[in-house]
């Protein structure tokens, strides 16, 4: 099983970021996590944690946003890449899957796909042959390969936004809630296209996402952000088991499934924090 300790196979290393809005709204504070080559890394917690946030301090689209990173370091391969641009980023295989599931609307499905190979040089068969591969993992798209993508359905545009993370040949896939509004069905088919690209493929994956229960099942390691903070870390199948997850993420706990309502009151407990 993987784990994300500092190790000679870490690729991507967060170390103690702070993020600030518009130079006065504090975001992120104290973020630090690792990225092993070739793990799946879940980064958990509900709306407004600071998944999203975490992901764009990475590829560097915090500035679009009067977004910054003020304080710690974040390292890929051991170089620190806070001054890079994010085109610089995609060169060194660093790309990421925006939440939302956005494609060029007006470009079919196969071109949408082909502009992710724009930076590519390794020529037309190279590019061809990954094509094929892209709709190996999702052959929803070869059938849909002609149709605009902005008539397609919401799964269909996630599948579009993934294959063309692939066709740019990356290292490493920043993945903003891949199951937003799809159907359980769907989520449990675009989890299982990560594993499959994980294992064939190598590529490793950074994933944010708030359907905890499919994340850890999927994941080899996680991270749960509260409020800007990382509360809790470890190996995905530890946190499943843990009783606080089970509680307050997953809705369980040793007398059955809470509602909501009965467990609300967890701001004010958190075991974990205590």
């Amino acid at each position: 099983m993987l784990d994300a300790a500092k190790t000679d196979t870490t690729l991507l290393e967060v170390n103690n970021i702070e993020v600030i809005y518009n130079h006065v709204i504090l975001v992120l504070k104290g973020v630090s996590l690792n990225v092993p080559k070739g793990g799946i890394t879940a980064l958990l917690g509900g709306n407004g944690a600071g998944k999203t946030t975490t992901l764009k301090a990475v590829s560097n689209l915090l500035k679009s946003e009067r977004g910054e990173v003020t304080k710690g370091s974040i390292t890929y391969r051991g170089e620190r890449v806070q001054e890079m641009s994010p085109a610089d980023l995609v060169r060194k295989g660093v790309i990421q899957v925006m939440e939302g599931r956005h494609c060029f609307e007006h470009l079919t499905v196969e071109e949408n796909l082909l502009t992710g190979a724009y930076t590519r040089k390794d020529g037309r068969g190279a590019i061809q042959a990954d094509l094929e591969m892209v709709y190996n993992y999702f052959p929803r798209l070869k059938e849909r390969r002609k149709s605009q993508a902005g008539y397609t359905s919401g799964g269909e545009q996630q599948m579009v936004a993934m294959g063309r993370a692939l066709m740019s040949r990356p290292e490493t896939i920043l993945l903003d809630e891949p199951s937003m509004g799809l159907a359980p069905q769907l989520v449990e088919q675009i989890f299982e296209i990560v594993k499959s690209v994980n294992e064939n493929e190598g590529v490793t994956f950074l994933l944010a996402e708030q359907n905890t229960n499919v994340a850890l099942r999927y994941a080899h390691y996680g991270y749960i952000l509260e409020s800007g903070r990382i509360v809790m870390d470890g190996p995905a199948a530890d946190l499943r088991e843990n009783p606080d997850v089970k509680e307050f993420y997953l809705g369980m706990s040793d007398e059955g499934r809470k509602s909501f309502r009965d467990v609300r009151s967890y701001r004010r407990r958190k075991r974990w924090l205590a």
